[in-house]
């Protein structure tokens, strides 16, 4: 394996050259130590170096709570050094080729850019793009709003782990260069809450230029967190953490261990909250509701992409007794649970229509559909709608169908295919698999070059519009546009309020 080095900004870094031609450099700076006297401040530039730094191994997560769903990895190595990002590249040779940065899942709460699903190296070696992943700040760290409790110094607090994304896009707008990609083509894409991190920065005002496509892969965030619940979060948490609300120094030196059993004492939904510590609308930082500016068209004039899974919910339910033994879950049952999701008082109609529609399903089916469509489908849907109606460039819709195991067609199910991450430690091989990691990742990539993802293995991928509501459906043995797939089940939520996963 041999090496080669890149003059950043910052400083020299020494990345490795990997099989297949491709450049890798792992936990490059690109901002300072957020401990300290940078706690709950903004992000900072990194110090310069001057001596080549090596760019072998993946930099530290952010502190979070280990307590994350069935099956999610863990973190090796945490710290509040956590500003760090990854970028594979095909190329050194200035080809100027497009970008495509991940911002990684776990709510607003766990995750790091370092989980191998999310290994950039086969996306830059098959679409010949320059692929980045990044840690940013989480919870409490990234996103208590502290603007009341420590006066206007402290204003951007609710939203300093966007802001981390924002300097690490303006890392990527001032060097990418140098690694073969080209800062005017730069495409942000996430899963899950980096679904929603993407939603954000269409809202951010210090966002606007440093990214030209846009995709939203189960991450429906139509709103963000009012300034009157980030205060109370705040306020409950420093609570818990048994300082004065106005003690900066305290606040600062506090172990970040402590930061963490407060931060899940405090959180809405307890330790397992993803979402309580999340961005703000502080109408300076993040100004609007991102689906508000959509709909208003005041978001940055990008195409879009935007979709989920079939079966989302598998994942939120999986813990829950009737969802392996269905014989628990007869109707009324059922209807406890779809209020427990925030299904409302509607829940009723909408279980007799759903079952109408799906005559063959099972309660546990029926189950499953609901939840996801509430928490998923349809808000991501009416993003679509939103951005329609606020006019701009496309917008195309998918919905990932290929199922495997209990969890079926699950939450995040996608990531490995988008990526061409479908062998080694990720997923195991097979034929059918490889087909739809290429029909997939191809489609990412295609949207990367064009803003259009259309490409030759899955021929035309229409624009979504009211009219047909064409819609890419990926599954094994072929993907293919459908119109409308399963619209008798959207049409059920026609005006319902629904608040998506970050509402």
């Amino acid at each position: 394996m041999t090496e080669t080095i890149v003059d950043t900004t910052a400083g020299p870094i020494r990345g490795q050259v990997l099989d297949g031609g491709i450049h890798a450099f792992k936990g490059v700076s690109y901002g300072a130590d957020t401990d300290g006297p940078n706690r709950f401040r903004p992000p900072q530039p990194p110090e310069p170096w001057t001596e080549v730094r090596d760019a072998h191994e993946l930099g530290p997560s952010c502190p979070q709570p280990a307590a994350r769903p069935g099956g999610w990895m863990g973190e090796t190595h945490e710290s509040e050094d956590c500003l760090v990002l990854n970028v594979w590249s095909s190329g050194l040779d200035g080809a100027a080729r497009p970008v495509m940065v991940w911002l990684h899942g776990g709510g607003y709460a766990i995750g790091s850019g370092s989980w191998p699903l999310y290994d950039g190296a086969n996306l830059a070696r098959r679409g010949d793009v320059v692929v980045v992943t990044l840690n940013h700040r989480l919870g409490a760290l990234g996103f208590a709003r502290f603007a009341e409790l420590l006066g206007d110094e402290f204003a951007t607090s609710g939203n300093n782990g966007m802001l981390d994304i924002v300097q690490a896009l303006e890392w990527v707008r001032d060097n990418i260069a140098r690694f073969g990609g080209d800062p005017s083509n730069v495409t942000i894409f996430g899963e899950s809450g980096g679904g929603a991190k993407v939603c954000t920065l269409q809202a951010m005002p210090a966002a606007r230029g440093l990214f030209h496509r846009a995709v939203i892969q189960s991450g429906p965030s139509g709103r963000v967190t009012p300034v009157h619940r980030a205060t109370a979060y705040a306020s409950k948490f420093v609570a818990e953490l048994g300082v004065a609300g106005d003690d900066l120094v305290a606040l600062q030196a506090a172990p970040a261990e402590q930061i963490l059993a407060a931060q899940s004492a405090a959180a809405p939904f307890g330790a397992a909250s993803l979402m309580g510590f999340s961005p703000v609308l502080d109408g300076v930082t993040v100004t609007a509701h991102p689906g508000d500016a959509l709909r208003a068209g005041t978001v940055p004039d990008v195409p879009l992409m935007i979709g989920c899974t079939r079966d989302e919910a598998t994942l939120f339910i999986a813990t829950d007794p009737a969802f392996r033994d269905p014989d628990k879950l007869d109707d009324a049952a059922l209807l406890r649970r779809l209020e427990r999701y925030g299904v409302g008082d509607e829940r009723e109609r909408i279980l007799a229509a759903y079952r109408a529609n799906r005559p063959d399903d099972s309660n546990t089916d029926l189950y499953i559909a609901i939840v996801t469509d509430q928490l998923m489908r349809v808000p991501s849907i009416r993003l679509a709608e939103d951005r329609i109606a606020g006019g701009g460039p496309a917008v195309y819709q998918f919905l990932f169908t290929w199922a495997a195991g209990l969890l079926r067609s699950g939450h995040g199910f996608e990531i490995p295919f988008v990526f061409d991450n479908v062998g080694g430690e990720v997923m195991r091989p097979s034929t059918s698999r490889h087909q739809l990691a290429a029909e997939m990742s191809e489609a990412w990539l295609a949207f990367a070059r064009t803003g259009n993802p259309s490409h030759d293995g899955i021929g035309d991928w229409s624009a979504y519009d009211f009219e047909r509501r064409t819609t890419m459906v990926f599954d094994r043995g072929g993907s293919a546009p459908q119109d409308d797939p399963w619209g008798d089940d959207r049409e059920v939520w026609d005006g319902v309020t629904i608040r998506g996963i970050g509402g």
